[in-house]
C-alpha cells in the first residue's frame, strides 16, 4: 500500500507544471508527510493528556491543523466536500496563509532551536509550494492521509520508502553523493567505530541524515530499552549540521520517520565556523560523515582553519579533528586522491591527521560505489589523541561493475568487517608501518602489495563518469597551482 501511495504521488507530480524533478518530487512530498505526520504526534500526545485527565496544548492553531484545513471529514469519516478546499482556493491558503503561519514559528522559537516548533519553523521558512493546481493537491493530500504512522512496523515501511526515494534523488543527479551514501557503506562504518548509548555523534554535512538514522537504528537494537536510554538517544546522541536547504528538510524529515521526534540537526554552514573557537564542551566522542567533495570556499571561509585550501573536503577533515573529544573515533568518506595530492594543503593536512590521530584502517571502495559519481573513493577510520603506527588497508573488490542495477550490498563489505577485528594480511588486505610513509609528501596512497585483485569491467557510462571526475581532479591542481603563484 505505502509503495503504490508513493508511486501514485509522483505520477501526480510529474503530471504537475511545478515540479520538474525527482528532487522537487521528494521536497513536496515531504512538507506534506510532515505536516501528517505533525498531525498524528499532536493527536497521540493529545490523547496522552487525556488520559492523565490533564489539557493538551496543540502547537498550531486549530485554522492550520491537518484536520481543519487539509482533510475535514464528516461524522462518517470520508473527505466533508463542503468543507474542503481544492483547486485555486487550496493553493491560494497554502501560499498566503499557511506557509507564512508555519515560517513564523523558527522566529517564535529562536530560543530552543531543538525544539519541534523550531523544526517546523526551518523548514516551512525555506521551502516553497510547487503544486501549481490545486486539484493535484487536493489528491497529494488525500493520499497522505490514508498513510499510517501508528505502528513501529508502519513507520519502518515508511521510512525504508523514503530512504529509496532518497536514493533516487540521488541517482537522478551527477552531484548525487551529497544527498544520499549507499547504506551498505554507513552500516559497515558504524560497525566498525561500534558507538554506545552516552556517546555523542555528529555529522557536520549531514545531507539526508542517513549516517545519523542508520546509527540510531543501530544503537537502538543494541541498547537496554530503560526510559533513560530511550531519553537520551532522542534527544542527546545525535547531531547534525547541513548547509543546503533541501537537504536539511530531507534530512529532518528522514529522522523524523526513523523515530526521532525533534532532530538535532541544524542549518547552516559549517565552515564558516572559526575551528580555534572549537571548546571541549563543543566536542563529539564518535563522527561519521561523508562531506562534499570538490566544491570550493571563498578566501575568507578558509581563514577559519589553519591549512588554508579550497578544497570544501579537506577544511571538513580539519573541523572534524579538532571537533572530536581524545579518544574520540571517526569513520569519514573522502576522495581516494586526499592520501596522494602533491599540494602543500594536501601535505599538511596528512601530516597533521597521521600525528594527531591514529589513522588504524583505510577501506578503499571501488568505482562506482555512488552512483551518478564517478569518483573513486577511501574511508578513514581514526581515533584522535594518539599518532598512527600502523595502517591497514582492506580494497573492497566486489567482483562485479557496480552500477544502478546492481548497486553495492552488506554482502560486499562482509569480509571487510569480519577481518578488521584482527587486521591480517591476506589478498586484499595489508599493512603498512608508519616508517614506510615518505615523511617528503605523507602520501599513503593505496598500493596493494598482495595477490592479483580481481579487474572488473566497467560501463561506458563508468568510463565517461569517472573521466569527468578525472577532469575536476585537473582543474582542482590547476586551481591551487594559480592560487600559489598568482
Amino acid at each position: 500500500m505505502f509503495e503504490q501511495t508513493f508511486k501514485n504521488i509522483d505520477d501526480i507530480l510529474y503530471k504537475d507544471a511545478g515540479a520538474d524533478s525527482e528532487l522537487d518530487y521528494i521536497e513536496q512530498t515531504s512538507w506534506v508527510l510532515f505536516l501528517r505526520y505533525l498531525d498524528h504526534l499532536e493527536s497521540e500526545k493529545a490523547d496522552e493528556a487525556a488520559l492523565e485527565d490533564k489539557a493538551y496544548e496543540y502547537i498550531l492553531d486549530e485554522e492550520f491543523r491537518w484536520p481543519n484545513w487539509a482533510m475535514p471529514k464528516t461524522a462518517y469519516g470520508k473527505l466533508d466536500h463542503h468543507k474542503a478546499m481544492t483547486g485555486p482556493d487550496l493553493v491560494k491558503f497554502v501560499d498566503y496563509k499557511l506557509f507564512p503561519y508555519l515560517g513564523e514559528f523558527k522566529q517564535k522559537s529562536i530560543d530552543n532551536p531543538k525544539s519541534i516548533e523550531y523544526k517546523i519553523g526551518e523548514i516551512f521558512s525555506e521551502l516553497k509550494n510547487k503544486v501549481k493546481s490545486g486539484y493535484n493537491l487536493r489528491e497529494i493530500i488525500e493520499m497522505a492521509d490514508e498513510l499510517p504512522f501508528g505502528t513501529a512496523k508502519d513507520k519502518h515501511e515508511l521510512s525504508h520508502l523514503y530512504e529509496t526515494k532518497i536514493k533516487n534523488m540521488g541517482n537522478a543527479g551527477r552531484n548525487g553523493g551529497q544527498y544520499y551514501t549507499p547504506r551498505p557503506l554507513i552500516r559497515a562504518m558504524i560497525e566498525v567505530i561500534d558507538p554506545k548509548i552516552g556517546e555523542k555523534i555528529y555529522d557536520s554535512a549531514c545531507g539526508s541524515a542517513g549516517f545519523l538514522c542508520e546509527a540510531y537504528e543501530y544503537m537502538y537494537n543494541r541498547m537496554e530499552k530503560t526510559t533513560a536510554n530511550l531519553k537520551t538517544l532522542q534527544e542527546n546522541t545525535l547531531y547534525g549540521k547541513e548547509k543546503k536547504n533541501l537537504a536539511y528538510i530531507i534530512g529532518v524529515m528522514n529522522m523524523i520517520l526513523h523515530g526521532i521526534e525533534a532532530p538535532n540537526i541544524i542549518h547552516t554552514n559549517t565552515l564558516t565556523e572559526n575551528i580555534r573557537d572549537i571548546q571541549e564542551k563543543d566536542r563529539y566522542h564518535v563522527i561519521l560523515a561523508n562531506p562534499p567533495f570538490g566544491g570550493k570556499e571563498r578566501k575568507e571561509v578558509q581563514q577559519n582553519f589553519d591549512i588554508k585550501t579550497g578544497e570544501t573536503a579537506s577544511l571538513f577533515l580539519q573541523h572534524f579533528i579538532k571537533s572530536l573529544k581524545s579518544g574520540g573515533r571517526a569513520a569519514i568518506v573522502i576522495k581516494n586522491t586526499f592520501l596522494s595530492n602533491a599540494d602543500n594543503a594536501s601535505v599538511s593536512l596528512r601530516k597533521h591527521l597521521l600525528e594527531s590521530c591514529n589513522v588504524h584502517t583505510i577501506l578503499d571502495m571501488p568505482a562506482g560505489t555512488f552512483l551518478g559519481a564517478g569518483v573513486k573513493t577511501v574511508v578513514l577510520f581514526f581515533t584522535k589523541g594518539e599518532p598512527t603506527e600502523k595502517i591497514w588497508y582492506y580494497q573492497c573488490v566486489p567482483g562485479r561493475s557496480l552500477g544502478k542495477t546492481s548497486p553495492l550490498n552488506d554482502d560486499d563489505l562482509q569480509e571487510f568487517k569480519e577481518l578488521q577485528k584482527t587486521l591480517p594480511d591476506s589478498e586484499k588486505s595489508w599493512s603498512i608501518d608508519i616508517s614506510e610513509i615518505n615523511t617528503s609528501n605523507f602520501d599513503f596512497s593505496v598500493k596493494n602489495p598482495n595477490g592479483k585483485v580481481e579487474m572488473v569491467y566497467r560501463s561506458l557510462d563508468e568510463i565517461l563518469a569517472e573521466m569527468e571526475a578525472m577532469d575536476e581532479d585537473s582543474d582542482e591542481i590547476l586551481n591551487n597551482i594559480k592560487e600559489k603563484f598568482l
